[in-house]
């Protein structure tokens, strides 16, 4: 992902953007010789202190294979994203695409003993559903215990973030304005969101 000067995102910045409910990305591992990248879509749990993702999948899931030929991994998170015409943004008239992308660079374990698969899910449901806090998994206890044997767990370890937020930096302050009153006035698709971001771009450059 190329990352300009004017549309790179800091720390601050692209974890308040994750905590904002964003837990979903693509998750890519090297493919094998002659083939292209392992890609799985999945829910995952960001522990930012701990430098980790955690996460889990289907047995069968091709990406373990991937996994075990070569550890490192990239997680990807992409959102908040629309197409600019040409015509919105001044001379000389070149359309974009808006978006907020984080990358996590990561070196990935799998984890495949029952308590270590239970402690990753137990965690994954009290982030994804807290209101049912008896719900949880116990190795060889009903009603899921037996369901452990179909899934593996992953752990990544976050080595490097690479955090972009594409809204017209390099524009002027009345330029990247006029844009946003123009996805307003369309308002379809996520423009909505995407004027929220630009706008906030917007409030940072001129404090």
């Amino acid at each position: 992902m190329l990352i300009r000067s004017w549309d790179r995102g800091d720390e601050a910045e692209w974890r308040a953007w994750l905590a904002q409910g964003r837990d979903f990305g693509l998750l890519a591992a090297n493919g094998p010789p002659g083939q292209g990248p392992v890609l799985v879509p999945t829910h995952f749990l960001l522990d930012v202190e701990r430098g980790e993702v955690l996460l889990h999948l289907a047995k069968p899931n091709p990406l373990f294979a991937a996994v075990r030929a070569d550890p490192e991994v990239t997680l990807a998170v992409t959102d908040d994203y629309a197409f600019a015409p040409g015509h919105w943004r001044g001379e000389p008239g070149t359309p974009t695409s808006y978006y907020a992308s984080v990358q996590f660079a990561c070196t990935a374990e799998i984890v495949e003993d029952a308590a270590g698969k239970a402690a990753i899910l137990n965690r994954q449901l009290a982030h994804f559903q807290p209101e049912t806090p008896s719900t949880r998994v116990t190795p060889g206890e009903e009603p899921f215990g037996r369901l452990l044997s179909g899934v593996r767990g992953l752990r990544l370890t976050v080595r490097t973030v690479r955090a972009k937020f594409k809204y017209d930096d390099k524009k002027t302050v009345a330029e990247q304005q006029a844009v946003a009153d123009r996805l307003a006035e369309r308002g379809q698709g996520l423009d909505a969101a995407v004027r929220t971001q630009l706008l906030r771009r917007n409030a940072r450059r001129t404090g």
